[in-house]
């Protein structure tokens, strides 16, 4: 049975005051803990006997054998799986992003857990390997936000620092600014480049007119037939998706 003490203690981790505190956080389901048990270390692990069984040596820290009722309590899921998972959170050193040679995703107060989720798993796919944050961006190692991952958090450093100052420290021209604003230019008919930086906006107010003052290639995704009345604007994560896109088809 899982102690009272350890319950508290899991459920805590939902705010981002006691992962601070414990430099922790928590991963559930069956698939996405058995993937990033190789790239983060476990601290504790609860489980029920029959996922044990399909694990071979489990490198924790702590193993605890959990009943169904266990897991219940402890999940954040609305729909349990059999194992919750408490690694340690990694320190990531934003001086190996180098935005000279590669195309480093750069978030502007993107606030939906789901959304920033998505946009690491999408930043996965299309083989990003930093994603450059703003203080205001939601913490990647909430419970939610790690879900969405499905498990490309275990393959991209997410760094949260003062954007504006960062941004500033670049080296220009040998590093473009890319934007998506809506007052860019067609993104379709644009010069795009296998480095730089990539800056995607809040999901409401776009982004903040100090780090958009700093681009130097403001980019539209236009909407088709362009004539038609259409949304007022993309979803973050979609809008991510489809520049990404764009920016890999460039040089495949």
């Amino acid at each position: 049975m899982l102690s009272k003490s350890k319950l508290k203690y899991i459920r805590s981790l939902e705010f981002k005051k006691f992962r601070d505190e414990h430099n922790a956080f928590v991963a559930e389901g069956n698939k996405l803990v058995a993937d990033m048990l190789g790239f983060f270390e476990s601290e504790l692990i609860i489980a029920k006997p029959s996922w044990m069984a399909t694990q071979g040596d489990i490198p924790t820290h702590e193993l605890l054998e959990a009943d169904e009722d266990d897991i219940r309590k402890a999940s954040f899921l609305k729909n349990p799986q059999d194992v919750i998972a408490i690694f340690k959170r990694p320190v990531y050193d934003i001086g190996e992003v180098d935005p000279e040679n590669q195309l480093i995703l750069v978030l502007d107060g993107v606030q939906n857990p789901g959304n920033l989720g998505t946009i690491v798993r999408i930043a996965g796919w299309f083989g990003f390997e930093h994603i450059v944050c703003s203080h205001d961006t939601a913490d990647v190692f909430a419970p939610k936000t790690v879900q969405a991952t499905m498990g490309a958090l275990s393959h991209i450093k997410v760094h949260y620092t003062d954007l504006e100052a960062w941004i500033r420290e670049l080296s220009l021209p040998a590093v473009p600014i890319y934007g998506t604003l809506l007052d860019g230019e067609n993104m379709y008919t644009q010069s795009l480049s296998s480095n730089g930086v990539l800056i995607m906006g809040n999901e409401g107010n776009g982004i903040r007119p100090s780090i958009a003052s700093l681009v130097t290639q403001k980019l539209y995704i236009p909407n088709y037939p362009p004539e038609r009345d259409t949304t007022e604007s993309l979803n973050v994560a979609i809008a991510t998706a489809i520049v990404c896109a764009e920016f890999r088809r460039r040089v495949i």
